[in-house]
């Protein structure tokens, strides 16, 4: 039983290239000075932030209350900046390149974590046609019990009744968030705020939908588990493995670029405030890894679940959005969450 984890907030996991070593979910290294401490920390609480702030970054780049760019070039800048930082953080020396020859047969295994990764990206974007969009934001937090399957199931680990608990009430607290956290002062309709802006829809799902949506999820925690994985496993700087992951990422997201037909260039309708989207979006995906390589997938969750709190805050600041009493509760979900998974027992 995972019976001895601490706070993922309170502690700084295990060096790199130590194999499967011990996560934050196995207790930590002990004995580590505060400076390592508040280096994890401030790690999380970055990388919440910015999870936090995607959505409303987004909603700041509309023009005529549409995206002014293709979904799919922010998607490609974002891989290309983050192979390009992990490029430069090898040549700078920031982080050492292995001795002896060139590791090139252990980049084969990303490749399936980057086909993974984009399946999941796309299938996002089918999944709305089958579906309203109150109803995806609920039903998608299945992929938190997902991601605790197979987190179990392949890294071998067990969790307690407690630790279950706790991450039924994060999917609970995901699911109170979608169905009302938000509301336009001007609309009195249930949902996310977007949802009333072209008229009311209705809640409905289709059966296809919803096989595609468990097929969503169960590549979601997937694509996580597996990519913990092969972080622990691989005895390599993270930065070298991060540059074989967006290496793949950047090959198969410019291929599903080229062949999304005739639209807008590469930057076109860039702007600033997008341009922010990419490069915050890119620096989240690299302390991601770090969060893979030296925490878990469960760690991951929690970072997503409590950027709910930063979405909400910062939507209510700059879109003028109201926080609804379904926010407050859901904040509570999560606090409880968080005591009880990674509090002493």
């Amino acid at each position: 039983m995972c019976s001895n984890s601490c706070c993922p907030l309170a502690s700084y996991p295990g060096q790199p290239g130590s194999g499967l070593g011990m996560s934050v979910e196995d207790g930590g290294t002990p004995g580590l000075g505060r400076p390592r401490q508040a280096r994890w920390t401030l790690m999380l609480l970055l990388s919440t932030a910015m999870y936090g702030a995607h959505a409303p970054l987004l909603a700041l780049c509309h023009v005529n209350g549409r995206v002014p760019f293709r979904p799919s070039s922010a998607v490609l800048l974002t891989e290309l900046t983050k192979l390009l930082l992990c490029a430069f953080s090898l040549l700078v020396g920031w982080q050492a390149w292995p001795q002896g020859a060139p590791p090139w047969r252990q980049a084969a295994p990303f490749a399936l974590s980057a086909l993974l990764y984009g399946a999941n990206n796309n299938l996002v974007i089918y999944l709305q046609r089958y579906m309203d969009p109150s109803t995806y934001q609920v039903l998608s937090n299945l992929k938190i019990g997902s991601t605790a399957l197979f987190y179990c199931l392949c890294l071998r680990h067990r969790l307690s009744a407690r630790q279950g608990l706790a991450l039924l009430l994060l999917m609970a607290a995901g699911a109170c968030y979608a169905a009302g956290g938000l509301q336009d002062p001007g609309n009195t309709l249930p949902g996310p705020p977007s949802a009333a802006a072209a008229g009311p829809m209705p809640l409905h799902v289709t059966p296809l939908g919803l096989l595609l949506l468990i097929l969503y999820c169960l590549i979601s925690g997937l694509s996580s588990v597996y990519t913990e994985l092969l972080m622990k496993r691989q005895r390599l700087p993270l930065a070298l493995q991060n540059l074989f992951l967006y290496t793949f990422g950047v090959l198969l997201n410019l291929g599903l670029h080229a062949g999304g037909g005739p639209g807008p260039g590469l930057l076109e309708g860039f702007s600033g405030w997008a341009a922010l989207v990419v490069l915050s979006q890119a620096l989240n995906g690299l302390l991601m890894s770090a969060v893979m390589k030296h925490g878990s997938s469960i760690t991951r969750l929690f970072v997503v679940s409590c950027s709910l709190v930063v979405n909400a805050v910062l939507s209510a600041a700059l879109l003028r959005l109201q926080l609804t009493a379904a926010f407050f509760l859901a904040t509570l979900l999560i606090g409880l969450a968080v005591r009880l998974y990674y509090g002493s027992h």
